[in-house]
């Protein structure tokens, strides 16, 4: 094997174990160490080192113990120059062949134990699920910050300070019984959700590390469901994104190009998930307990319908989305329920509706804003505004079929004369 060879099967390697085992292996350092950052910081030496030997030396057999002894050596450096309350020993033992990251009475997936451990209440809420993205789903501060409207170095800084506040008030750093679960999560939810929605910006299933993404939400969402089966929004996600996920292979053409909803062939979609996802929703309303992952499961199964069957429902949908709102107060929400209102009461009426959002400074770089606000300018004959606003909403898109299908929406506006 030449070097070239050597480097990318390294490569290729590394960014394999990272998709599947960061969570874990992060977990097995950050459970010991009571330290998440210096577990992170381990663990990232520890994937340097790979980079370095492995194209020399050929990848290991198992390649998650590898890095796991190589972190547990980076750590012992490191603990020797501070002062820690355990035995060395007791916080780093031998690594074995096999992974040693056990399941535990409480959790039985060790990346899910993480989770609820980032979730400890004396940790901020604001930045309890960004730092489950970070610290479990290895999402760098850029991608966890489009999730919150925030900016990059804005995220990547409040994120920092969130681990140096663990560190400095020894935040006990440890898997939580099982009946404290309840009141952590709803952080834990809405990291899955956010995971699942990184993921769901590549239906076309390019990007490796984006599709697993979503299969893992969905698989964390199940193991929740399993452990926290009377939790209402645990139960509404899961449906919220089988729903998502069952229209999976109607979102591109043949070719690749972008199908909006309203455009697609029901029957590409999965019916299995579908009718999983329906019953999963009857059996969170048993409950009378509604929340937010409910009512979107809810407008999803509204939108199904409405396109299996040509029903108008588009009244009920604008309902739903007025009970999110009072909810979640979110601008997402509010501009989803824009097109709503456009389809009900008509498109200057959906525009008035979100004219309170025009200097919310967080939707300057979000693309769906741009987007929204071209198409309902564009159905008003205020063509020329619509032209500028998809102009920008262009700029901001990253996906070149959305992008291309923003294109061919700007150039079928009429000309100005």
């Amino acid at each position: 094997m030449n070097p070239g060879e050597g480097s990318e099967q390294a490569s290729s390697t590394a960014e394999a174990v990272a998709r599947r085992s960061y969570g874990k292996l992060v977990a097995f350092l950050a459970v010991r160490t009571h330290d998440l950052a210096a577990a992170e910081d381990a663990l990232s030496e520890a994937f340097a080192a790979a980079l370095s030997d492995w194209p020399h030396s050929g990848c290991p057999a198992n390649p998650e113990a590898w890095l796991l002894t190589v972190a547990r050596r980076k750590a012992i450096d490191a603990h020797r120059t501070q002062s820690r309350l355990e035995p060395i020993d007791e916080m780093y033992p031998a690594c074995t062949v096999d992974l040693p990251v056990e399941a535990t009475d409480a959790i039985p997936d060790q990346r899910l134990a993480l989770m609820f451990v980032c979730a400890h209440p004396a940790i901020d809420p604001g930045i309890r699920t960004a730092l489950i993205l970070q610290a479990v789903l290895g999402l760098d501060a850029a991608r966890i910050a489009s999730a919150f409207l925030a900016s990059p170095s804005a995220m990547s800084k409040r994120l920092v300070r969130a681990k140096e506040k663990i560190r400095q008030a020894a935040i006990p750093f440890k898997i939580p019984e099982r009946d404290e679960l309840p009141t952590r999560l709803e952080a834990v939810l809405d990291a899955i959700y956010a995971a699942f929605a990184e993921g769901w910006t590549d239906p076309a299933s390019s990007d490796a590390a984006r599709t697993d993404l979503t299969a893992e939400a969905i698989f964390l969402a199940r193991l929740i469901h399993g452990l926290l089966p009377r939790e209402p929004e645990a139960i509404g996600l899961l449906a919220l994104m089988l729903y998502a996920d069952s229209r999976r292979n109607a979102r591109r053409t043949s070719s690749g190009e972008y199908v909006p909803l309203a455009h697609q062939n029901h029957h590409l979609w999965d019916s299995e998930k579908i009718a999983e996802a329906e019953a999963l929703l009857r059996e969170a309303a048993a409950f009378h307990q509604i929340g937010r992952f409910q009512l979107e499961a809810a407008i999803q199964s509204a939108h199904a319908t409405r396109i299996a069957t040509g029903d108008n429902n588009w009244a009920e949908v604008v309902r739903l989305y007025d009970a999110l709102f009072a909810i979640t107060n979110s601008p997402v929400v509010a501009i989803n329920r824009a097109l709503a209102v456009a389809e009900t009461e008509g498109p200057a009426a959906a525009l008035q509706s979100i004219e309170f959002l025009a200097d919310d400074k967080r939707l300057a770089a979000y693309q769906p804003w741009w987007a929204v606000r071209a198409d309902l300018l564009a159905r008003t004959g205020a063509q020329e505004q619509a032209r500028r606003a998809y102009e920008i909403a262009i700029g901001l898109e990253s996906d070149a079929a959305i992008r291309t299908f923003l294109q061919h929406r700007q150039s079928a506006l009429p000309a100005c004369e």
